[in-house]
């Protein structure tokens, strides 16, 4: 099985990035109870401090496909509703090389 991994871009809605922000770092907590999400990170974007990216690596489609159902993560997610300037921007793709993991 190949793993899975994940890039978003989100985009804060006007005023909303300091939400956002705080926001996304309950979401980093919670996937703690996602034992095949391997990485979970958010980072800012250096030219727009509206826009964050996301990536995500999951062990396998098992894995992404409980993404988000557990309490946890689903309430936190759920508290992005109004933080948001439209639908996250998401690409899907197959992890080929990385240091220091096993692809």
């Amino acid at each position: 099985m190949s793993k899975i991994s994940l890039m978003a871009k989100l985009t804060a809605a006007d005023g909303k990035a300091d939400e956002l922000k705080a926001a996304l770092g309950a979401m980093i907590v919670a996937a703690d109870e996602e034992p095949g999400l391997e990485i979970y990170s958010v980072h800012a974007d250096a030219s727009d401090a509206n826009v964050f990216h996301f990536f995500e690596l999951y062990t396998d489609q098992a894995a992404l496909d409980v993404h988000g159902k557990g309490d946890g993560m689903s309430n936190a997610m759920g508290a992005l509703k109004g933080l948001l300037a439209g639908r996250p921007e998401v690409t899907m793709a197959t992890p080929v090389a990385a240091k220091g993991m096993d692809i």
